[in-house]
């Protein structure tokens, strides 16, 4: 059941002959919607790369994963865009840029490509870390050489929480990444926690 306080998380297992090999966020997400769209049981995984990966502390190497691999359980993200159902391993971001307009990531795990973009988000604990930023140009501009070192929070224009489930209506059709992959543009987004849905191996 995920991460206890005062105990530790995860454990020394060997990697299972039926696990799928991924190396990156978004070909893990590939493996889980496959798997979902044909309800089927979600095959363990094992992480040669992405931002799940990094936050676990993987580095990406074969042979750990065939001689010293750690199995983990982990929590899984689901959105629900416009009232399609997708999954996601380690984050969504939904936003029409970068640098203007409202911009929203769901982070299960801590980083997003290069930014430490949620320094505590962890993908055992059951819960979302939220970030919604409301930011200027400037502002973040200004923030963005802080977003490698998880620095650029707290910050007044970056609202964050941490919850099981979030929903948010955007004014108009917004592009929405899971993963680092486009999945849809939506209206209204609906995302959750699936605790423990995953075992991952790194």
């Amino acid at each position: 059941m995920g991460i206890r306080h005062g105990e530790d998380w995860g454990k020394p297992a060997s990697l299972p002959e039926h696990a799928v090999l991924v190396s990156s966020d978004a070909e893990a997400r590939s493996a889980v919607e496959a798997a979902r769209r044909r309800g089927e049981p979600l095959p363990p995984l094992g992480l040669l790369g992405g931002d799940l990966c990094r936050t676990l502390g993987g580095g990406g190497q074969p042979e750990r994963l065939q001689q010293n691999a750690h199995s983990y359980p982990c929590d899984l993200g689901s959105a629900l865009l416009d009232g399609r159902i997708y999954w996601f391993v380690a984050h969504l971001a939904a936003r029409r840029s970068w640098l203007r307009g409202r911009a929203l990531t769901a982070m299960n795990a801590a980083f997003l490509g290069h930014w430490n973009l949620a320094p505590k988000g962890h993908p055992g604990d059951g819960l979302l870390e939220i970030l919604e930023v409301s930011m200027n140009t400037t502002e973040r501009l200004k923030a963005w050489p802080r977003l490698r070192t998880g620095r650029h929070i707290p910050h007044p224009g970056i609202k964050t929480s941490r919850a099981k489930s979030f929903s948010v209506t955007f004014p108009r059709s917004t592009p929405v990444l899971l993963d680092g992959m486009h999945a849809a543009d939506a209206v209204n987004v609906l995302i959750r926690i699936e605790p423990d849905a995953l075992e991952v191996f790194v």
